[in-house]
């Protein structure tokens, strides 16, 4: 029998590791440098489990969606 959500250690437990792959992910998908990424805001989504992390660069701006649980970005819409 497998553990229910709740006994899951979650992959994304600090701020810090949700920030890191929010950057890295913006850093992929366009082809810029990582050190010139700027966090804005972080926000928890204790409900859903969902970190939303909001970073600019040059004149773009662009908030990453991620869950917590599978450690992975489910969405990133520029702003």
């Amino acid at each position: 029998m497998s553990p229910g959500i709740g006994l899951m250690k979650r992959r994304l437990e600090k701020e810090k590791d949700a920030v890191a792959l929010a950057i890295s992910g913006i850093a992929k998908k366009y082809n810029i440098q990582p050190e010139i990424i700027k966090t804005l805001e972080t926000k928890y989504d204790s409900d859903a489990g969902d970190w939303y992390v909001a970073l600019g660069w040059d004149d773009l701006r662009a908030i990453v969606k991620m869950d917590s649980i599978q450690g992975t970005i489910t969405e990133i819409k520029e702003i």
